[in-house]
């Protein structure tokens, strides 16, 4: 409406000449024009927005007429256009803000699905791991509930430790992520710390409560090596286990011997050429399997998986490490990760 009104009063009012004061009213008029074009290009819905704009400056640059310093159509033309670049900068303006606008959603649409991704990666690394056991273990009292009674309450005090633990896996992980956006500078007191190196002695130790398989670790690190290990590489290797544990319980069958592997490995070994020794994490479990005594395997389910593993690959190749999981030579399933310390330096575990 604005935009015909302004057209029909350039039509109307032709020449007004020298001593009129519309060239005053003019300007006025054509300041108004080109802050509603900057209005419209800034907020206004695309699809509606940018007919306005169009319509809003071929408004604005005609105003121009009615002044009648033209004496031939070509001059006019001219006039027109030279105020036509009002209206493309008010225009360009309003859409630059608009596309900071968009950009700044997009940034925060996508730092939400990050930390909804960070969240069920975290669900999954550990509470996924004490749930699993916790239907192994279920699994393991409806088998001697009837012959063997007096194993029975044995396991249900697993299982509510079990539950427990789970419980607690997901209290620490809300906190942790509830810290998470905090502002930087110092930690909370009260934030808990990551899960590190030293924590994998008590997965795999609850890992073997849970189950009648034969469970081995071997931590070949000392103190000192575990200080030298930066912590988000530590937090790694710690997921990369309850990961591939939590696989072993949950998928295809049940394992009768399981081997976890976390040693410092010289470059040497690697045959990569770096200058710098890598966490080298590995968990095998055998070929042969453990009968339910039912027709079926203790922990299989039938569902699949998967989603744990990408997650895992993602983060692994973020640290500039490699990661494989597949059979190994002796008809079993390996998963491994070679993970650089680089500097070692900067966030010590």
């Amino acid at each position: 409406m604005v935009a015909v009104v302004s057209v029909l009063g350039t039509l109307l009012t032709g020449d007004a000449g020298d001593e009129s004061p519309i060239g005053l009213l003019m300007l006025v008029e054509f300041a108004a024009v080109m802050a509603l074009v900057f209005v419209v290009a800034r907020f206004a819905p695309a699809p509606q927005g940018a007919p306005l704009v169009v319509l809003l400056s071929v408004s604005g640059s005609t105003v121009i007429l009615r002044v009648g310093t033209y004496d031939t159509l070509l001059e006019a033309c001219g006039q027109c256009a030279f105020m036509g670049f009002g209206a493309v900068a008010a225009a360009v303006v309003g859409g630059y803000l608009r596309a900071l606008d968009l950009r700044r959603l997009h940034s925060v649409r996508d730092a939400r699905r990050s930390q909804r991704l960070e969240l069920a990666r975290d669900l999954h690394d550990f509470v996924a791991h004490d749930i699993s056991g916790i239907v192994v273990l279920a699994q393991a009292a409806q088998l001697v509930a009837t012959d063997q009674p007096e194993r029975f309450m044995p396991l249900l005090q697993q299982i509510e430790a079990a539950g427990q633990q789970a419980l607690g896996s997901m209290d620490r992980t809300v906190r942790m992520l509830s810290n998470s956006a905090a502002a930087d500078g110092d930690e909370p007191e009260d934030r808990p710390r990551a899960f590190g190196l030293e924590d994998i002695t008590h997965v795999v130790e609850r890992f073997r409560s849970s189950g009648r398989a034969d469970v081995g670790l071997e931590l070949e690190l000392t103190a000192e090596a575990i200080a030298r290990v930066p912590r988000e590489v530590a937090s790694t290797a710690h997921r990369m286990v309850v990961e591939a544990l939590t696989n072993v319980r949950r998928h295809a069958r049940t394992a009768a011997t399981v081997r976890v592997r976390v040693a410092l490995e010289p470059s040497g070994d690697r045959g990569d050429g770096a200058g710098s020794p890598a966490l080298a994490v590995s968990v095998v479990n055998g070929v042969e399997a453990i009968s339910s005594g039912s027709g079926g395997l203790l922990g299989e389910d039938g569902r699949r998986g998967g989603q744990g593993l990408l997650g895992l690959t993602e983060r692994i190749e973020a640290l500039g490490g490699t990661f494989s999981a597949g059979p190994d030579a002796r008809g079993g399933w390996r998963t491994a990760a070679v993970l650089p310390l680089g500097d070692a330096g900067s966030t010590r575990r």
